[in-house]
């Protein structure tokens, strides 16, 4: 199967950390989290978030932006920002592909997002609008993934508790 990875550089809110954990364990995302964030991983509101899905959660911990880069280092990186000028559905995305993610409160550094134009992307919106929450973006992003790969590997039909799809 092919691999996303997730990455959320010093992310300071933990509800939305649990939230993307729970989307990692659902799609099979590996998650990478780089310090400094801004709560414990041990975190009630953290672990709340993510329920019962810790334990089926590929995640990596890195204690800087500079550790994450030297220990990943020849990834085919996409920066999700508002300030990119290509949009996020006018890519194609590779296997082991890693889609980044900066702090709720600033968002990618901005040494990175100037350095790496071709590969900086963002979510079309309403000009009145500062940003989408970073949980929300997240999980719309690995879905568009998932769907240019035409979600191989995953269960496509639903099933009913009390009736059979005809």
């Amino acid at each position: 199967m092919k691999t996303i990875n997730i990455v959320l550089l010093q992310p300071q809110i933990p509800q939305n950390t649990g939230n993307i954990a729970r989307t990692c364990a659902a799609t099979g995302a590996h998650l990478h989290l780089v310090g400094p964030m801004g709560f414990v991983i041990e975190d009630k509101k953290l672990k709340r978030a993510g329920l019962d899905y810790w334990d089926k959660l590929n995640i990596s911990y890195y204690d800087s932006t500079e550790d994450f880069f030297l220990r990943n280092q020849g990834g085919k990186f996409y920066y999700f920002t508002t300030k990119a000028q290509h949009r996020y559905t006018d890519v194609s995305y590779d296997d082991n592909v890693f889609i980044v993610f900066g702090r709720e409160d600033k968002g990618i550094d901005e040494d990175i997002l100037y350095n790496n134009p071709e590969t900086c992307v963002r979510m079309p919106m309403l000009s009145n609008i500062r940003s989408l929450n970073l949980s929300n973006t997240v999980a719309i992003a690995t879905y568009e993934i998932l769907r240019q790969w035409d979600f191989e590997g995953f269960e496509i039909q639903g099933h009913l508790t009390k009736y059979d799809w005809e």
